[in-house]
């Protein structure tokens, strides 16, 4: 376990020394393509930004006019089916739309269950088990400029479900 901490702080370093030398050896002005690379990242913020802002008041929208707990109670029954929480199902619908959004919630049932319950490990395992699928698809896709997802979305809805599903089994050979 030390060898990983040591590894972890010695990589960065060593990656930023390797970068300069190799652009010293190939005569490539290191300095230059990082301020290029710069303003690359910043103009693809400005391009993102109005669909991120979109994206977040969305959320909000849906989350403060009550859709979502009543979506949340329209699952409930298919959850029982699968030994799902009902706590844990809003968590996975906003997961779908944003991780800050769905980390509050973990937070909230972390105080009410304790992280070590297990509807706190449920929740723990399907936060690094899923993927903010929307908000990644409009992201990346946004970002250079592709409007035909194709199979993506199905895709990565498939295995986020999957990832939810398997927090649960997990946790129930964990904690049984």
């Amino acid at each position: 376990m030390k060898f990983l901490l040591y590894f972890s702080d010695f990589i960065v370093p060593f990656t930023m020394f390797y970068i300069i030398v190799y652009g010293f050896f190939n005569h490539t002005d290191v300095y230059e393509s990082f301020l290029k690379g710069v303003k690359e990242g910043f103009h693809i913020v400005i391009e993102i930004a109005p669909t991120m802002i979109a994206l977040l008041v969305s959320i909000g929208i849906f989350r403060a006019s009550g859709a979502l707990d009543s979506f949340s109670d329209f699952l409930t029954p298919l959850g029982k089916v699968l030994h799902i929480p009902a706590e844990i199902i809003p968590v996975f619908i906003v997961r779908i739309f944003s991780s800050s959004a769905a980390v509050s919630f973990v937070l909230d049932i972390f105080k009410e269950y304790g992280s070590d319950s297990k509807t706190g490990m449920i929740v723990s395992i399907m936060m690094s088990c899923t993927e903010t699928v929307i908000y990644t698809i409009t992201i990346y896709y946004m970002s250079i400029n592709i409007k035909k997802t194709r199979w993506t979305l199905p895709g990565a809805m498939f295995a986020t479900i999957a990832g939810a599903i398997a927090s649960v089994i997990i946790t129930g050979y964990v904690i049984p």
